[in-house]
C-alpha cells in the first residue's frame, strides 16, 4: 500500500497493556533525566563557590594600596 502525497495515516491503536507499560518507562525516564540535572546543578554550584573562594582569597592577598593625602598639600 502506497500513500499519496498528502495523505495520513490514521493513528494505530495500542493495547491498554502498551500504554501502562509507555507510561512506566516515561515515568522511570523522566526520574532519571531529573536526577542528572540535580547532579549537574550540585557540581555546577559546587564548582562556582570554589571559584569564587579562589577569587577572594586572590584579592585578599593583593590588596590595593589606600590613598592618602597628607592636609595642605595637592
Amino acid at each position: 500500500m502506497t500513500k499519496t502525497p498528502g495523505e495520513i495515516q490514521p493513528p494505530k491503536q495500542i493495547s491498554k497493556a502498551e500504554r501502562e507499560a509507555h507510561q512506566a518507562f516515561r515515568q522511570v525516564d523522566a526520574e532519571v533525566t531529573l536526577s542528572e540535572h540535580e547532579i549537574a546543578e550540585r557540581a555546577f554550584s559546587q564548582n562556582r563557590e570554589r571559584l569564587k573562594a579562589e577569587r577572594l582569597a586572590r584579592e585578599a592577598a593583593v590588596a590595593p594600596p589606600t590613598k592618602t593625602r597628607e592636609k595642605g598639600k595637592r
